[in-house]
């Protein structure tokens, strides 16, 4: 039996360990450990896998996941989705499935401040949800659009997501927060001509709340400017060098920190709650990155990149169709399998193949990180499915049928990013050269 088919087994027993419900970091350094010591041995297996561990966990990028991480739970403790939420609900309340485009609104904004797709998910089910059933939306809009507009947290900065892919691929990851603002945005977007169509042809599902006086939408305006300018400053400063990646998030989150203590928003219990969450985020995060690392040099040494390469590329295919199998294969990964942990499996296969073909680095990060979107809201492994059911207890088939419009939305704006990569590579072109 040769390397690259007992990589093959090694693989497929990977797949079969990750649907035990075992966790996938430590799936992915068990079957590294195991296929490293029977290519070679015991004592260099034990070697491989602790200098592993050591230079990844000591890579000073990852710096950067639990500082972004800790500010989006910081603002998320302190109730600033709360309030970003209340100043869109005043604004566009007051048209039909106004609350739904509220939702969107507030989540687009609070993404400026929080990378955590489950906290923008868990945050908006508390915060919205009782407020569209208390003016009479149908649950399936109201679910559907809260469980997808957390996805939004994958492509606008600071995203863990583009964190994580910029640290495996040597990429910038400040041109990659660049990158996907305007997917992000794009995106949003579509949610709100989605439930703008959908509310047309159905009034009934979001009808429309009361129309407030222009001092009271006046008066909630700071909580929008305060998350914005912050964005601003991080998104600033990495654009123009001021500072690293890590820098930014230290700035981001002593920012936010400060400016919830001055106003009185968080309680020392908040500020040890949002530190627990971030200590068990993060620790998810670069535990996975950690243990990929032994998983990717078993993976190497069996010569399956390589040959995966060669294979993919000798199809009789345009390198379009062959673009568009790797992408595919990322959302079948993802819709069995955790999204972040089946990207830092594939990507270390699949990024070079996209180079090779020419493709943009910056376009293929962001083209993956919607791939983790969608995978987000996907069955059977659908987090932010799970988050709202859990908090509403509205029936899984009732929030499918709410996700299934907005998903219909996701692939379009995917297609459209396919067929203008512009779209990715305009902002970081023109002011990061």
């Amino acid at each position: 039996m040769n390397e690259t088919m007992i990589g093959l087994i090694a693989l497929v027993v990977l797949l079969g360990l990750f649907l035990t419900g075992i966790e996938l970091a430590f799936a992915m350094a068990a079957i590294g450990f195991i296929g490293f010591t029977i290519l070679n041995d015991f004592d260099t297996a034990v070697s491989l896998m602790a200098n592993d561990l050591l230079d990844a966990l000591a890579n000073y990028g990852l710096t950067a996941i639990p500082l972004f991480v800790l500010m989006g739970q910081i603002a998320f403790n302190a109730g600033i989705a709360k309030r970003l939420y209340d100043t869109t609900h005043k604004f566009l309340g007051h048209v039909p499935g106004g609350l739904a485009v509220a939702t969107v609104a507030g989540a687009t904004v609070f993404k400026a401040i929080c990378g955590s797709v489950a906290a923008t998910s868990a945050t908006f089910a508390s915060v919205a949800i009782p407020e569209m059933d208390r003016y009479g939306y149908s649950k399936k809009l109201s679910t559907g659009i809260v469980a997808t507009v957390g996805t939004l947290g994958v492509l606008l900065p600071p995203s863990v997501t583009l964190i994580v892919f910029g640290i495996i691929t040597q990429q910038s990851i400040g041109k990659l927060f660049m990158a996907g603002i305007f997917p992000g945005l794009i995106m949003s977007t579509c949610f709100i001509l989605v439930i703008f169509g959908w509310c047309k042809i159905n009034p009934s599902l979001g009808p429309r709340s009361e129309k407030y006086a222009w001092p009271e939408r006046v008066k909630t305006l700071p909580s929008v400017i305060w998350p914005i300018v912050i964005f601003l400053i991080l998104i600033g400063g990495l654009m123009y060098g001021f500072f690293t990646p890590t820098e930014a998030g230290s700035i981001g989150a002593c920012t936010v920190l400060l400016l919830c203590v001055l106003k009185r928003d968080i309680n020392f219990k908040g500020f040890t709650r949002s530190i627990q969450e971030s200590l068990r985020t993060a620790c998810m995060v670069l535990m996975l990155i950690a243990c990929s690392a032994v998983l990717g040099h078993f993976i190497a040494v069996t010569n399956i990149p390589q040959a995966s390469a060669a294979w993919i590329m000798a199809l009789p295919l345009p390198k379009m169709a062959i673009c568009i199998i790797i992408f595919l294969v990322y959302l079948l990964g993802g819709s069995f399998i955790d999204d972040l942990a089946f990207m830092i499996l594939a990507t270390p296969i699949f990024f070079p193949m996209m180079m090779q073909m020419g493709y943009d680095p910056l376009w293929s990060g962001i083209m993956i990180a919607c791939t983790v979107c969608i995978g987000s809201v996907v069955p059977p492994v659908a987090i932010c499915v799970f988050i709202v059911r859990n908090i509403t207890k509205v029936p899984m088939s009732t929030i499918y049928a709410g996700v299934y419009p907005f998903l219909a939305a996701m692939v379009f704006c995917m297609i459209l990013l396919f067929i203008f990569p512009q779209i990715a590579t305009y902002l970081p072109s023109v002011l990061m050269k």
